[in-house]
């Protein structure tokens, strides 16, 4: 039997933490004493358990009073999913404490450039997260097409789009020093564009919007700056110069 003072050291959480998941029904003490005082039994405290599991995976703590409150709501089960998606992301980060390391020997001349590598880590989830953030600044529609479009391929199909992907970028950094309005960079450029419809068709202004985000996005960012800290802000600038090229062919066919 544990006070609510005693719970919420050992769990990590403030007393303040128990006592509102009290309030809201997500967590209720196991009994209350003469006193007043909340007191919690093992099977409170392994609820507590899996509410920090789930809190984990980000979920609300509303998702996280439906899920639990389900009636065929199965502690094991729970467990065992909870282990699964911890592993998954225990290996993600050993790729990505794989990449800092090879990125780090790079930078201090111990290893050849290799731009592609820097991109390794970084997994189809994130890929697909980025793709529907960029989306949701048009309509839901077009980010449920998405989803629907990229879950629709086999895992070798997301396996080679998201290599393409990487190559691109790649080749990028490689013909930087000619230009933004250069023949070499907007044919890059227009790979990337033909490599979007993976994802979605974007029309010239979203576009721009996609290449806008690269910049002011900390994580869209903080990769590019990775490879070089110019990146981002070139991407905007040569699509800009893409969009611009299209626009005028248009016009120029009427």
């Amino acid at each position: 039997m544990y006070t609510v003072k005693q719970l919420a050291k050992l769990a990590g959480v403030s007393v303040r933490t128990l006592h509102y998941y009290d309030e809201i029904g997500l967590l209720k003490p196991s009994s209350l004493g003469d006193n007043g005082y909340r007191r919690y039994e093992q099977k409170a405290i392994l609820k507590l358990q899996q509410i920090l599991f789930y809190r984990e995976l980000d979920l609300s703590l509303n998702e996280i009073k439906i899920i639990m409150g389900q009636p065929d709501f199965d502690v094991i089960t729970a467990l065992d999913t909870h282990k699964k998606e911890l592993q998954r992301r225990v290996e993600r980060l050993k790729r990505l404490l794989q990449t800092i390391d090879t990125t780090i020997n790079q930078l201090k001349g111990n290893e050849k450039m290799n731009v592609k590598g820097l991109f390794e880590g970084f997994t189809e989830e994130e890929q697909e997260k980025y793709a529907g953030e960029a989306e949701r600044l048009y309509d839901p529609e077009t980010v449920r097409a998405s989803n629907r479009k990229w879950k629709a391929y086999t895992p070798t199909e997301k396996k080679r789009i998201l290599e393409e992907g990487k190559t691109i970028y790649a080749d990028l950094t490689e013909v930087m020093p000619k230009g933004a309005g250069s023949a070499e960079v907007q044919a890059v450029i227009a790979r990337w564009h033909q490599h979007m419809q993976y994802f979605w068709s974007p029309n010239d202004e979203q576009l721009v919007g996609l290449a806008g985000m690269y910049n002011e996005d900390a994580r869209f960012r903080a990769n590019f700056e990775k490879v070089d800290p110019a990146l981002a802000g070139f991407i905007l600038e040569a699509v800009k110069v893409y969009v611009g090229k299209r626009k005028n062919v248009r016009t120029q066919a009427r």
